[in-house]
């Protein structure tokens, strides 16, 4: 699967793991995303190409005229009410073709996330989208006038009675006590370590995410997506939830694992990290809390649970200079949008286990505007990945990828296959490299890496990217029909490039 933020296609890969063959990249409709193209990627040099749609799309269907009926008489004494029925067809609407950034852009020129406090209100719209949209919003007030006619007949019926009976609630608001476990608890102690970051470049662009305190030195864990407009001259601020806002300075940022660590100027000395969980013990269906600042609301809660773990995911801003990030994520049903990225997705304990990065949108937009907002698709980092990677960039500012040396197709399918050449004509299997010792060649297809199944590049680069350089894996690959295993030992690449 591949993430997008909005409008564009999936710039150039990030140098890792496979190395593309150039080939045209796929052109993605405005509003969907980034796409998954067909061209391959090298784990350890070069870029990867554009990416085309990780799902088939699905058509909804056509929405026509809504057929009318007639209401059952009302009861004696309940008030009547009526209303158009929704239009019947395409709701809800289809799903993109990708998923996107969670990170919020201000002041931002293309496709960059928007931030801002108040979203501009929706437009009238005739027919379509919006009309359905109309005729919901009609039959839900016309239901809550029903509802509450025969909730107030049901009501003066009791009065007459004689058995009614009255029930007082014994406590409310701050007299609860909120136990350790519970999602009020884990806010309460996560909230006060939990930033929203503003960054800015040097053009005056930018936008909102979120971040979380690592350690008592001020140093911050985010997205690199969330902090890549600061990086070069640019500004950058955190603000806690207390509302104290401190300056601070880019350490380091890998874009292709999509993580960056910031660290505050005049850290205060009473600073708390998050703990960090253990990303491989978790399983689906174990509760989750995200927090973060979608759409600049910051220190926002929500929940849900682990859909699924392993999910290959490829990300990207949509600007034409970004490239994509690569991701075995964690996939949550708990409330993502754009200004989540960068925060943390804790347990039911109050550890991290991942960072919130991305999340697959409805084309459509919040009110008919550019932004789309949860459909309960959000992606995670790997707290497990995400802290090496953010230990590394601590000790020397530059990410560490690990690579396997062979360039590979991104196109989805029944495995990675190694293509003929590599990009700008170089070779597919880099002379005495790592594939190249197990004795892999161009045109095989690599079908498993260890026990995980590969039915793509992008699905390959990120499950490399899971291990560290010097890690033996076992790929299963076929060649002229016949299956064959290798074990091979991973080299690794310094810096993005």
């Amino acid at each position: 699967m591949s993430t997008e933020n909005e409008g564009t296609a999936v710039p150039p890969a990030p140098s890792a793991p496979p190395v593309p063959v150039d080939t045209p990249a796929a052109s993605v409709p405005p509003e969907q995303g980034v796409s998954r193209g067909t061209d391959p990627v090298d784990p350890h040099q070069g870029t990867a190409p554009s990416q085309g749609p990780a799902y088939p799309q699905e058509t909804g269907a056509s929405q026509g005229d809504t057929p009318t009926a007639t209401l059952p008489p009302v009861p004696s004494g309940a008030p009547e009410a009526a209303g158009p029925a929704p239009e019947a067809g395409a709701w809800p609407p289809p799903p993109p073709a990708t998923p996107s950034y969670a990170s919020g852009g201000e002041g931002g020129s293309g496709d960059v996330w928007g931030s801002s406090y108040q979203q501009p209100a929706p437009k009238p719209k005739s027919g379509g989208r919006g009309g359905l949209v109309a005729a919901v919003l009609v039959a839900a007030l016309v239901a809550g006038g029903v509802g509450g006619g025969i909730g107030f007949w049901a009501a003066d019926r009791n009065d007459n009675s004689t058995d009614s009976t009255t029930v007082a609630a014994s406590q409310s608001g701050g007299d609860l006590k909120r136990d350790p476990g519970t999602v009020a608890n884990v806010a309460a102690t996560a909230l006060p370590s939990t930033v929203t970051i503003e960054a800015e470049g040097s053009n005056g662009e930018g936008g909102t995410g979120t971040g979380f305190v690592m350690d008592t030195q001020g140093h911050i864990l985010t997205n690199n997506h969330v902090v890549a407009e600061a990086v070069d001259s640019g500004k950058l601020s955190a603000t806690f939830s207390n509302g104290k806002k401190y300056d601070a300075e880019v350490v380091g940022h890998a874009q292709g694992y999509d993580v960056a660590v910031i660290k505050l100027k005049n850290a205060p000395s009473d600073l708390k990290p998050l703990p960090l969980g253990n990303s491989d013990k978790v399983a689906v269906g174990d509760s989750t809390i995200a927090i973060g600042a979608p759409f600049g609301l910051s220190n926002t809660v929500t929940t849900g649970i682990i859909s699924a773990k392993n999910r290959p995911v490829a990300s990207s801003d949509g600007s034409a200079q970004s490239k994509a990030s690569y991701m075995s994520a964690l996939q949550t049903d708990a409330s993502i949008n754009p200004g989540n990225s960068g925060g943390p997705l804790l347990d039911a304990n109050g550890s991290v286990i991942g960072i919130n990065s991305a999340i697959q949108s409805s084309s459509g937009g919040l009110g008919g505007t550019s932004q789309s907002g949860s459909i309960g698709l959000g992606f995670a980092i790997p707290i497990n990945q995400a802290k090496t990677v953010a230990q590394q960039l601590i000790k020397t500012g530059k990410p560490v990828y690990p690579v396997i040396g062979a360039s590979v197709s991104l196109e989805e399918g029944t495995g990675a296959k190694i293509t003929e050449q590599g990009a700008s004509g170089s070779d597919a299997v880099t002379p005495n490299g790592p594939a190249a010792k197990a004795g892999l060649k161009p045109g095989d297809v690599i079908t498993k890496l260890d026990d995980r199944v590969i039915d793509s590049g992008p699905t390959l680069i990120g499950e490399i990217w899971t291990h560290q350089p010097g890690d033996t894996v076992k790929l299963t690959y076929t060649r002229d029909g016949k299956q064959q295993t290798a074990e091979v030992t991973l080299g690794q690449r310094e810096g993005d490039s």
